[in-house]
C-alpha cells in the first residue's frame, strides 16, 4: 500500500517538473510539443542542401547566417509517410546537449501552432505501450483544449545513435 503511495508521488513530482511553455505543431493531423527552451529559431522553408550517404530523414544541411546547420525532417525521422512541402512547413531550429555540447539542428515540421503554457495538471506520464515499443523520447501527454499533444523530449529524439551522422554533417 504504502509502495504504491510512494509511486504515485514520485508520478506527480516529475510531472509538476514537466509544467512550463511548449512550442506544439503538428505532423500527420497529430499534435506535438517541444520544450520552448530548446527552441532557437523558426522559420519557413528554405534551400537545403543535401548530404550524400545520410539516412532519408537527414534532409541535408543550411547556411543560417553564416552558421551550418544540419536539418532532419521529424515525419521520416518517426517513420511516417512523407508528405509535400508547403507553406505552413516549417524549420524548427533547436540547441541539444550532443555528448557535453551544444548542438544546433533544424528539424522540419507540417507547421508550427503557437506556444503553450501547460500546467503539470494537465499532463500526464506516457502510457505504457508494451516491451516491445520505445517511448523514451515522449515527456508525457498534455491534456489542451479537449485533445492531447504528445510532449517530446528533443534531445533523446535526436541524439540516438543514428544522430552521430548529423553531428559529423554539421
Amino acid at each position: 500500500m504504502t509502495e504504491n503511495l510512494v509511486c504515485d508521488q514520485i508520478a506527480k513530482r516529475n510531472v509538476n517538473l514537466m509544467e512550463g511553455k511548449y512550442l506544439s505543431f503538428s505532423m500527420d493531423r497529430e499534435e506535438y510539443g517541444i520544450g520552448i527552451l530548446t527552441v532557437k529559431e523558426i522559420f519557413g522553408m528554405m534551400r537545403i542542401t543535401p548530404v550524400p550517404q545520410t539516412p532519408d530523414y537527414v534532409k541535408g544541411v543550411i547556411n543560417l547566417r553564416g552558421k551550418v546547420i544540419p536539418v532532419i525532417d521529424l515525419r521520416l525521422r518517426f517513420g511516417m509517410n512523407s508528405s509535400a512541402y508547403t507553406e505552413r512547413t516549417c524549420i524548427i531550429v533547436v540547441e541539444i546537449d550532443h555528448d557535453s555540447r551544444a548542438l544546433q539542428i533544424g528539424i522540419v515540421v507540417d507547421s508550427v501552432s503557437e506556444v503553450l503554457n501547460i500546467k503539470g495538471s494537465d499532463i500526464e506520464e506516457t502510457p505504457e505501450f508494451g516491451t516491445t515499443l520505445n517511448t523514451d523520447y515522449i515527456l508525457g501527454m498534455a491534456k489542451t483544449a479537449g485533445c492531447v499533444k504528445i510532449l517530446l523530449d528533443i534531445d533523446r529524439v535526436l541524439s540516438a545513435s543514428k544522430m552521430e551522422l548529423i553531428g559529423k554533417a554539421a
